[in-house]
């Protein structure tokens, strides 16, 4: 392939894979793996060649030490096994800390990042006849702490190259009835949140930042979840800071985090009297445990999957037809719960995605395509719209107008075709040769992209 056609060219690449020298050169190292003698590369082991990557093993997920033992066993033996026994327990004290680590007054901690966005929905007084917008490109669980409140969720169309939530699509779709605004940061990057204040503050609404997936991300000098009103996580065992089950809200306005707590302690204030409707939400003092136990080492797991993403991305921006998640200016850092990528069939002779990821994944690399169908396209839509309490509460005519506006095409082509990813909470805790298994199979498939169609 000659290079004034094709920068990416094998003449190109370095026998070094050191950072300083891809600096020095701004050219992709080698793969050199099963290349034979005539310069062409190594057949896909999808079709019969020797795998890039082989019986290897990613650092094990969900993180465990000593440290998380012990702190677990200290909480068994106390007997302090709920949060009201004590105000010295695991969870007080990982809400202190937590909210410290963020640079806020006030965290309260939940069963479960859905729990806590619901708390947060509640908290704000939000429920029916209210209008809720946040993104198709998403968990369920977004939409379900909408849904709970019987308010209504208005799903905006997301940037097809960053995966977060559209503003320009998001400011078209408010009605009077519009409340509050629920960007997600989406694989644990940041959402465009300057652009959601300042839609906010234009039309008065409330923001719940959905930062489940974005521990420790920073924006514009800012860490994710202390932009809005609220900020609200998930601790579930996939998550970079994880205990089985968990979520936390954060905050810095007294009020509104009094209500938050007294929302998931079954409506119970803090001063002892049943003063609202809520459900009982607490996290359990072995889930702060297992919390406060990750505590001392985190920021150290937190600094190597940011290192390893940006080796990883300094490598993989060069690879025609797959395009490293687009960051919002001013991000920082990210969680990196997920690595992930957009894929262009067109560089690939027109090799479907599955074709790619089968391919990787005999090369050792398994990537996934993440969301199968953005939240538009699930039976829910149809299931709420039946429901007698919308009915009431919404209108026939607005309901169908809700339906006939469900569309987020952007959201569909990163669904259907584009959207690869790498689960990264353990394996963006591995070596340097880990990143290059990564990205020497990513090369290899390339090289080989007029064999996909035959995998």
């Amino acid at each position: 392939m000659k290079r004034k056609q094709n920068p990416f060219s094998r003449r190109q690449f370095m026998k070094t894979t050191s950072v300083g020298a891809l600096a020095a050169s701004q050219i992709i190292p080698a793969y050199a793996f099963g290349m034979h003698n005539n310069g062409q590369p190594g057949k896909l082991a999808a079709l019969g060649g020797t795998p890039v990557r082989s019986n290897k093993n990613w650092p094990k997920w969900p993180y465990t030490d000593q440290n998380v033992i012990d702190s677990v066993m200290e909480t068994t033996k106390s007997g302090i096994w709920c949060r009201i026994q004590s105000a010295t327990g695991t969870v007080p004290t990982f809400e202190k800390r937590w909210a410290e680590m963020n640079g806020v007054k006030h965290a309260v901690a939940t069963g479960s990042g859905t729990q806590a966005l619901h708390t947060a929905v509640e908290a704000l007084g939000i429920g029916p006849g209210d209008e809720v917008i946040t993104s198709p490109y998403t968990d369920p669980g977004t939409i379900a702490s909408i849904l709970s409140a019987r308010a209504l969720p208005v799903l905006a169309d997301i940037d097809r190259f960053s995966f977060q939530l559209d503003p320009d699509d998001v400011e078209q779709r408010i009605t009077k009835n519009t409340k509050v605004l629920m960007p997600v940061h989406m694989c644990g990057q940041p959402a465009h949140m300057e652009r959601f204040m300042e839609i906010a503050k234009k039309h008065n609404l409330y923001v719940i930042e959905d930062a489940c997936q974005a521990h420790f991300a920073r924006y514009q000098g800012k860490q994710l979840g202390t932009f809005g009103n609220l900020g609200c996580f998930s601790h579930q065992s996939s998550k970079v800071l994880a205990c089985g089950e968990g979520g936390s809200i954060i905050g810095d306005d007294d009020e509104l985090m009094d209500r938050c707590y007294t929302v998931q302690n079954h409506g119970t204030s803090r001063r002892g009297r049943t003063e609202t409707i809520g459900p009982k939400y607490r996290m359990n003092e072995f889930e702060g445990a297992v919390l406060m136990g990750q505590l001392p080492t985190v920021m150290e797991r937190h600094v190597l999957r940011n290192k390893n993403a940006r080796y990883l991305t300094s490598r993989i921006k060069d690879i025609p037809g797959i395009r490293p998640q687009k960051l919002y200016d001013g991000t920082e850092e990210g969680s990196f719960y997920l690595y992930t990528m957009n894929y262009d069939k067109k560089a690939y002779n027109g090799a479907g995605r599955d074709k790619y990821l089968k391919a990787l994944a005999a090369e050792g690399i398994k990537l996934s395509p993440y969301i199968k169908n953005g939240l538009h396209r699930e039976p829910w839509v149809d299931n709420i719209i039946g429901r007698r309490v919308y009915q009431q509460m919404y209108g026939k005519q607005r309901l169908k107008q809700f339906k006939d506006e469900m569309v987020c095409p952007n959201c569909d082509v990163v669904c259907d075709e584009e959207m690869v990813m790498l689960w990264a909470s353990g394996p963006l805790l591995g070596t340097q040769k880990d990143m290059d298994d990564i990205i020497n199979a990513l090369t290899k498939v390339y090289e080989n992209r007029d064999q996909l169609n035959n995998v």
